[in-house]
């Protein structure tokens, strides 16, 4: 992962690196300005800290002074003096040791002083290379997964009280609020993409020959053919007197009336009888024909040129651009009305038979052992792709974040959450150093006499 330790602000050469100079008053008022109720809790606390680590430096001086002045008379002073030395000693190192790291002592720039200032880039990009390293590892990222069991916990969610509505609340704020970010138009115009890619663009012969092969040769269509035979011999049966007129008028002039009618009912016997003759004899030559002719057209579809090229005339009268258009302006308009219907309604069937999956996806989830498994592994891999892929980017995140505040802010904020612990640095540094100043004073005392 490179790290960009670059400064993010020019300087001008003249002045001395380093963060620029602030007055106390203008620190406070960035620092007060940017603190929440939390964090000016905690500056209170630190100010209060660091009182106390000041005010137990001047007690050592303070003590120091006047066992140094009365120490000639009072031989037993010499041991306060040497305990209240160290004291300060230890006050005096451990203020330094804190100080230097938010900011230059008394304003010296001493070498390897204000470390957090000056090293702001590099403190944050080793902070995002430790977060990288051991937080978003994945094989920890995993072994936190599979320890928490999230599919029983989040199968317990869903069927217990208020998962499925809630479920289904969010679902239909997300369905609205997608139908107001999405153009009508855009959706339409992909629509009738994807209608002219997948349906129009395939030529349609050979698909619709192979499924009618198919139809045909299995008998389904046999039952159409049956009911058109049946019509037509229902028809034949009910129009005597139109078969009759069909053959008059056809018939020659000099041809006598009484000839007329006779033909005509000889006519409307025959097709009657060959109607039902038709109509009662599964193996009839003419159904024979009707199958012959369907299989026949099934594989010119297939393998005729003329034949799909007919197909395809026929598809494109059927199926222009003005069609096109309104099939996909339909489409998308009955799609997004009975969605934000149903959305729209607690009570409606598409809302109510979600509730119920979600619930019974959530049962399933406790009580399935091999399902819940599977989901936790599914989770895991998941998480474990997005960790393995994006792990970089996420510790950046950190990296980037801390590269762009400003280096003074920098060096507050981590004051502000740490400084009350390093306060007690210094306190313990006074204690630490006064006991050290009188033990060492003692020993050489005993020694030296």
């Amino acid at each position: 992962m490179q790290v960009n330790s670059e400064p993010t602000t020019r300087q001008d050469p003249s002045r001395p690196a380093g963060p620029a100079p602030r007055s106390p008053k203008a620190r406070a008022a960035v620092v007060g300005h940017q603190l929440s109720a939390g964090d000016a809790e905690k500056a209170a606390a630190l100010r209060k800290m660091k009182l106390v680590a000041l005010g137990l430096l001047v007690a050592m001086a303070v003590i120091f002074v006047f066992a140094f002045a009365l120490q000639k008379e009072y031989p037993w002073l010499q041991y306060v003096r040497a305990a209240a030395e160290g004291g300060m000693v230890g006050a005096l190192a451990d203020w330094f040791a804190v100080t230097a790291l938010f900011k230059y002592p008394m304003g010296i720039k001493i070498p390897h002083t204000a470390i957090i200032p000056r090293r702001k880039d590099q403190i944050g990009a080793s902070l995002g290379e430790f977060v990288e390293t051991n937080f978003l590892s994945e094989q920890v990222v995993q072994e936190k997964l599979a320890s928490v069991d999230l599919a029983r916990k989040a199968g317990q969610w869903l069927a217990g009280p208020g998962g499925a509505e809630r479920v289904a609340k969010d679902g239909a704020a997300v369905i609205r609020g997608a139908f107001k970010v999405l153009n009508d138009d855009d959706v339409q115009a992909v629509i009738e993409g994807m209608v002219r890619k997948h349906l129009l663009a395939p030529p349609w012969g050979p698909p619709v020959g192979r499924m009618a092969e198919r139809i045909f040769a299995d008998g389904h269509h046999h039952k159409l053919v049956d009911l058109l035979v049946d019509r037509a011999a229902d028809w034949v049966d009910d129009n005597h007197e139109t078969v009759s007129r069909l053959v008059s008028d056809r018939s020659p002039t000099w041809v006598p009336q009484f000839v007329d009618g006779l033909v005509g009912d000889k006519v409307y016997v025959e097709i009657l009888k060959f109607s039902r003759a038709v109509q009662s004899d599964p193996n009839h030559q003419v159904r024979q024909q009707i199958d012959k002719y369907l299989n026949d057209l099934a594989q010119d579809l297939q393998h005729d040129p003329a034949m799909i090229a007919r197909a395809e005339d026929i598809k494109a009268q059927v199926l222009g651009d003005p069609e096109v258009r309104e099939l996909a302006s339909r489409t998308w308009g009955t799609v997004k009305s009975a969605l934000l219907s149903a959305v729209d309604d607690p009570d409606s069937e598409l809302t109510v038979r979600f509730k119920v999956a979600v619930r019974d996806f959530g049962s399933r989830l406790v009580n399935d052992a091999e399902l819940a498994g599977k989901v936790n592994a599914w989770i895991g891999d998941a998480a474990g792709y997005l960790v393995r892929t994006y792990r970089s980017d996420i510790a950046g995140v950190i990296t980037d974040t801390v590269a762009r505040w400003d280096a003074q802010e920098t060096s507050q904020k981590i004051e502000l959450q740490v400084g009350k612990d390093l306060q007690f640095i210094r306190i313990n540094g006074t204690v630490v150093g006064s006991l050290a100043g009188l033990v060492i004073f003692s020993a050489a005392h005993l020694v030296f006499g």
